[in-house]
């Protein structure tokens, strides 16, 4: 198994089976009709505990990016067709 980074733009297929999350880690490999194609490059299953952890550490991240003016708050969400979906 590798340790370097990689680098991923999203995830998706989010799924919840037998108390494990499960998702694929996406990039987007080509274009066509002007429109970006994800392709899975990964996937991640974590612990529901672990589930919950990881989007308390990304809540706080968020918050601090926003504290320090790198991120601004959007009380719209912005659910596009990519976007994680739980089967």
């Amino acid at each position: 198994m590798s340790n370097a980074p990689q680098f991923i733009d999203g995830i998706d297929n989010l799924s919840l089976v037998d108390g494990v999350i499960r998702y694929d880690l996406v990039s987007v490999g080509k274009i066509v009709d002007g429109k970006p194609v994800p392709e899975r490059v990964g996937s991640v299953a974590l612990s529901l505990q672990a589930f919950l952890r990881t989007h308390r550490q990304m809540t706080l991240s968020i918050e601090r990016m926003v504290e320090q003016g790198i991120l601004k708050k959007n009380e719209q969400p912005q659910d596009g067709p990519e976007g994680a979906k739980l089967n």
